[in-house]
C-alpha cells in the first residue's frame, strides 16, 4: 500500500499532460475496495477506507489543478458488488468532505443479479435523497458472468434492465484480450453477442418505449426494450430469454407515422459459440399487421432461451423481406445417433460455464469409433454448405465427415480456448434431393483416430448455397448521417455529404458481388465505400432504378460499407453474394496470387518448420503442413513475397494465414496473451502494421486480410519486424481488391 498514491499520481499525470481531452476522463481510484485484498471487512476498516478515499481523492484533484485543468471526474467507490451499509457512508463521508464522485459505481455478477438490481438501484437513490444529495450518474464497471458472454437471449436482459433503468454499464473481462469480452469472433468476425450489440446500437436515436415482461425482477426469464424513430417511421422491438413463443402485443402506434397497415420482421440472433461466426441473422417472419386503434399483436416463433430477437414494425409502403429459406436443418449434437461418446449438460444456473445450444453438448469423442450419425431432407438437388459449432481445446483438430456411408472430406477444426469455448468449421458438401444420412467419425478408417479428434460437438446447421452465399441489407437498417433521410418507401435519401452505413458478413474470405440499389432522378453517381477505401462504381447517365454492382474481395467477418451520392440518389439496399463465379474469381491467377510459406524467400532466422499434427493449415504436396516462424526481432529476419506479373500498382488484400499462440506469465485469472506484429514493406514505397492476436496454439491458422495500397510497379513485399516475432505463417494470398470493371444495369 505504501507506494499507491505515487503510481496513481503519476498515471493521473500521464494522463493530464499527453491526453488531448483530459476533461473526458473518469478516474476510478479502487476497483473491488470490498474484496479480501482491499478492505473486506467494513466494521474494522471503514474508517481506513474512507481516509484513503480522501487521499487518493485529493491526489488525482492536485494533479488536475497543477496544470490548470480544474475539476477531474473521480468514479466509485467501485464495489464488487451492491452494499447499502458501504454505499450510505461514504456517501455521508464524501458529502460533509466535498469529496463526492461524480459516477457512482458498482458490480452486477453472478447469477442472480438479473433479479436484483432494480431494487439495488432504487435503494441507491433513496439514500441519495435521504442524504439531500443531488443526483450521481450510476455506471456498472463490471456485469455479466461467463454465462452471459456472447449469448444472445442473456445479454438482451442484462441490456433491457440497464435501459431501463437508464444507467450505464460495461461487460466484464472473464478470457482473452482481443475479442471484446468474448463478443466477437476470431479475426473480424461476429458471433451471437455482437449482433446482440449492433442491434442495440441501432437504436440511437430512437425514443424509448415501455417493455412490460411477464415476469420483472426475475433471474433468466424473457425481457425486452424498445424504441421508435419517427424520422424512420421505423419500431423495433429487442426481446429475449424465454423458451416458448411470444406473444407481443404493441401499442401506441400512430397512424401519421405509420399508417394504418404495417410490415413485421423479426430476426433471429442465435448462440453461435464465442468463436463461430454468425452471419446477418436471418428473417423468420415476415408479416403484415392491421393497426386497430394503434395496437397490432404478433407472435414470436421461438423455442430457444439462448437466441435473442429483432422486431421491427416498419409502414406498409415500404418493401418488406421475405424468410429465409436457407437454412434446411439444423441438429442438436446430443439429438444426433451417438457411438461412443458422451453427452453433457451445461448448466446454464453455472456462472462460469459457457453456454451450450439447446444446453447440452457431446464429449468423450476420442475413440476410433466415436460418431455422430443423424439425416437431413434435402430439398433441392445442389451446392450445401454444413456448419458445425464445436470446441477444440488449445489444440485444432480434425473428424472425418462421411455421406450416406462414405468418406467425404476431412473437417479440420481451429483450436479455441477449451472444449465448452466453441467456433464453427464450415465444409461446402453437394447433395442431391431427398433424405441423406450425414455422420461426422473420430476416425476415417475406424482404426486410427484422427490428430485431435477428441472435440466437443454442439450443433450441425446445414444451409442451402446453390445459388451462392447471399444476403440483402436494407436502407431501412442502415446508420444514417450527414442529414440522409429515410423516405415512405424506406429508400435512404442522400446527398452532399450524406451517407449511409450498412454492416454486411461475410462467411469465407474471397471476392463477393456487392451490389448497390438505388433510384436517381437524373444523371448521377454513388459512392461506395468498402471498410474505408473507395470502389469506383459507373454512372447513372438518367432517371431510373439501377443496380451497381462490383466484384470486391472481403475479409471473413464484418465489412462495413458506406454509400453516398453527391449529386443525389435514394439507396435501397445493398446485397452481397459468393457463389460459383465468385470463387472463380478467386482461383484466377490474375486476380489473386497464393503461395506456401516454406516455398517463399526466407532470410536470417526466418526458418521452415514441420507443423505439429492436427492443423488446419494448408498442407504441401506430400501432405506435410509447413510455416515459416522465427520471423522478426531483427530487421534482417524476414519473409519475402515476390510479386508476379500484372500485380502493379493498386489497392489489394493481403491475407496471411498466421498462428499466435504466444503469453507472458500468468497474473491473475486471465490469460496474459500477447498479440503480434507484423510489418509489410514494399521495397521502394512505404509500411504497413498489422497486429494478429492470440489465437490458442502454434498449429492452428486464421486468416488475417490486411488492406494494401501498393505504390510501385512491382516491389517486393517483405514481412518482418525489427523488434519482435512476428506470428508464424503457413501461407499468403495476394488479391487484388476489384476483379474486374465494375457494372451498371437498369434494376427493378
Amino acid at each position: 500500500m505504501w507506494n499507491y498514491l505515487p503510481i496513481l499520481q503519476a498515471a493521473v499525470d500521464k494522463i493530464a499532460t499527453t491526453s488531448a481531452h483530459p476533461e473526458d476522463y473518469i478516474f476510478i481510484p479502487f476497483n473491488e475496495p470490498d474484496g479480501g485484498n482491499w478492505y473486506p471487512n467494513w466494521s474494522t476498516q471503514k474508517a481506513q477506507f474512507l481516509a484513503d478515499w480522501s487521499a487518493a481523492y485529493n491526489t488525482i484533484q492536485q494533479v488536475y489543478a497543477s496544470h490548470g485543468l480544474g475539476h477531474a471526474k473521480i468514479g466509485g467507490p467501485g464495489d464488487s458488488t451492491w452494499h447499502a451499509d458501504r454505499t450510505t457512508d461514504l456517501l455521508t463521508y464524501a458529502k460533509a468532505n466535498n469529496q463526492l464522485p461524480d459516477v457512482f459505481i458498482w458490480h452486477e455478477l453472478g447469477t442472480s443479479n438479473l433479479g436484483t438490481f432494480r431494487g439495488n438501484v432504487t435503494q441507491y437513490r433513496q439514500i441519495l435523497q435521504n442524504l439531500g444529495i443531488a443526483d450521481i450518474s450510476v455506471d456498472i464497471t463490471e456485469y455479466g458472468m461467463l454465462r452471459d458472454m456472447g449469448v444472445p437471449g442473456q445479454l438482451v436482459q442484462w441490456l433491457s434492465m440497464f435501459e431501463d433503468e437508464k444507467v450505464d454499464a460495461q461487460t466484464a473481462y472473464w478470457n482473452y484480450a482481443g475479442n471484446l469480452n468474448d463478443n466477437t469472433s476470431r479475426n473480424n468476425g461476429a458471433n451471437g453477442g455482437w449482433w446482440m450489440y449492433k442491434w442495440y446500437g441501432d437504436l440511437a436515436g430512437s425514443q424509448t418505449a415501455k417493455v412490460t415482461p411477464p415476469h420483472l425482477n426475475v433471474t433468466d426469464t424473457l425481457q425486452g426494450m424498445a424504441g421508435v424513430d419517427t424520422a424512420k417511421k421505423k419500431a423495433t422491438v429487442l426481446l429475449g430469454g424465454g423458451s416458448n413463443n411470444i406473444a407481443l402485443n404493441v401499442a401506441g402506434i400512430s397512424t401519421a407515422t405509420f399508417g394504418t397497415s404495417v410490415n413485421v420482421q423479426v430476426r433471429q440472433d442465435r448462440l453461435n459459440g464465442t468463436e463461430g461466426a454468425s452471419l446477418q441473422p436471418p428473417v423468420v417472419l415476415s408479416t403484415t399487421a392491421t393497426v386497430v386503434g394503434g395496437q397490432i399483436s404478433v407472435t414470436v416463433p421461438n423455442s430457444d432461451r439462448y437466441s435473442a430477437y429483432q422486431v421491427e414494425i416498419t409502414p406498409a409502403t415500404m418493401a418488406a423481406q421475405t424468410a429465409a429459406t436457407d437454412l434446411v436443418n439444423t441438429t442438436e449434437a446430443e439429438n444426433t445417433t451417438l457411438t461412443d461418446a458422451t453427452v453433457y449438460t451445461q448448466d446454464p444456473l453455472r456462472a462460469w460455464n459457457t453456454m451450450a445450444s439447446g444446453g447440452k453438448d457431446v464429449g468423450a469423442f476420442n475413440k476410433a469409433d466415436s460418431a455422430a450419425t443423424w439425416t437431413v431432407n434435402v430439398p433441392a438437388t445442389g451446392t450445401y454448405r454444413l456448419s458445425v459449432l464445436a470446441g477444440a481445446n488449445q489444440n485444432p483438430g480434425q473428424h472425418a465427415l462421411f455421406v450416406d456411408g462414405a468418406f467425404n472430406q476431412l473437417l479440420k477444426y481451429s483450436a479455441d480456448l477449451n472444449w465448452t469455448y466453441r467456433g464453427t468449421t464450415d465444409a461446402t458438401v453437394n447433395l442431391t434431393a431427398g433424405t441423406h444420412t450425414l455422420s461426422v467419425r473420430a476416425s476415417q478408417d475406424c482404426t486410427t483416430v484422427l490428430p485431435g479428434a477428441d472435440i466437443t460437438l454442439d450443433r450441425f446447421d446445414l444451409y442451402n448455397i446453390t445459388n451462392g452465399e447471399q444476403a440483402t441489407y436494407p436502407a431501412i437498417d442502415a446508420r444514417l448521417t450527414g442529414g440522409a433521410t429515410i423516405s415512405t418507401t424506406g429508400a435512404a435519401s442522400l446527398s452532399g455529404s450524406a451517407g449511409a452505413t450498412f454492416f454486411a458478413s461475410a462467411a469465407e474470405t474471397g471476392y463477393y458481388d456487392v451490389t448497390t440499389q438505388f433510384q436517381t432522378t437524373g444523371a448521377s453517381t454513388l459512392g461506395l465505400s468498402v471498410n474505408g477505401r473507395s470502389v469506383q462504381l459507373p454512372a447513372a447517365t438518367t432517371a431510373g432504378t439501377w443496380n451497381a454492382t462490383a466484384r470486391v474481395f472481403l475479409p471473413q467477418g464484418v465489412n462495413e460499407l458506406v454509400v453516398t451520392a453527391p449529386n443525389g440518389a435514394a439507396a435501397t439496399s445493398i446485397t452481397t453474394i459468393r457463389g460459383a463465379a465468385q470463387k472463380a474469381s478467386d482461383a484466377d491467377t490474375t486476380n489473386v496470387y497464393r503461395a506456401l510459406a516454406d516455398t517463399l524467400p526466407l532470410a536470417g532466422t526466418a526458418v521452415v518448420q514441420t507443423v505439429a499434427a492436427g492443423s488446419n493449415g494448408s498442407p504441401d504436396t506430400s501432405g506435410t503442413v509447413k510455416d515459416v516462424g522465427f520471423i522478426g526481432n531483427g530487421a534482417g529476419n524476414t519473409l519475402s513475397i515476390p510479386r508476379p506479373t500484372g500485380f502493379g500498382a493498386g489497392d489489394y488484400q493481403l491475407v496471411i494465414a498466421a498462428a499466435n499462440a504466444d503469453k507472458s506469465n500468468s497474473i491473475n485469472y486471465n490469460p496474459q496473451v500477447i498479440s503480434r506484429f507484423l510489418n509489410i514493406t514494399e521495397t521502394g514505397a512505404g509500411t504497413t502494421t498489422a497486429s494478429f492476436r492470440h489465437n490458442y496454439a502454434w498449429n492452428s491458422f486464421w486468416d488475417k486480410t490486411i488492406p494494401l495500397s501498393l505504390a510501385t510497379s512491382g516491389g517486393t513485399l517483405v514481412l518482418g519486424n525489427p523488434t519482435a516475432f512476428t506470428p508464424d505463417i503457413n501461407n499468403v494470398a495476394l488479391a487484388k481488391f476489384v476483379a474486374g470493371t465494375p457494372t451498371i444495369a437498369p434494376g427493378s
